[in-house]
């Protein structure tokens, strides 16, 4: 489908699957270079970087684990700025090295969130592995190691992304389209 309907708003094929995962192949690869030996754990950022997070595990072949954590700073197609709680961490962090595994970073406000939050279990290393970054968007300095790929600031949608809870199944990434 080149165009969908979601709710009030229509969007158009942006990036095609056969795109998305060449750009994730990289990543993998990269990481799988950079982090040998090193047992990473990675923590998916739920819920939109699960299509993300399991197209990255396939590719990863070093020895790793995984996990998932929960937060939110949407909230219809507008960041609050507001993180609310990070949940879901139970391993603990000490000496580790840990990648974020991310949807998308734009204003970098959760991500410095959860950064902070993980500072505070020692961790050994923090890496950041993003499908999406929107550069013009950024409000704070981050190191983001592992980026996909890099977008303007459009509201997007498919692979893991959603507009009010709807549109995370779809296999490509779509754009808003303004009639």
């Amino acid at each position: 489908m080149s165009v969908i309907q979601i709710k009030d708003k229509k969007f158009a094929v942006s990036i095609p699957e056969e795109t998305i995962l060449k750009e994730v192949s990289r990543v993998a690869a990269e990481i799988n270079r950079d982090l040998a030996g090193k047992n990473p754990l990675f923590l998916s950022v739920l819920n939109g970087s699960f299509m993300f997070t399991a197209d990255l595990m396939k590719r990863i072949n070093i020895p790793c684990e995984i996990s998932f954590v929960k937060l939110a700073s949407y909230q219809g197609i507008a960041s609050t700025g507001k993180v609310k709680e990070v949940i879901g961490i139970t391993e603990d962090l000490t000496d580790r090295t840990i990648v974020i595994v991310e949807d998308i970073v734009d204003t970098g406000l959760t991500m410095q969130r959860l950064l902070e939050t993980l500072g505070t279990r020692r961790p050994k290393e923090i890496h950041i592995a993003t499908l999406l970054l929107k550069p013009e968007k950024l409000k704070v300095d981050l190191d983001i190691e592992y980026v996909a790929m890099q977008i303007p600031n459009d509201f997007i949608v498919g692979y893991g992304l959603d507009y009010d809870g709807l549109g995370r199944n779809y296999k490509d990434i779509y754009t808003v389209v303004n009639d």
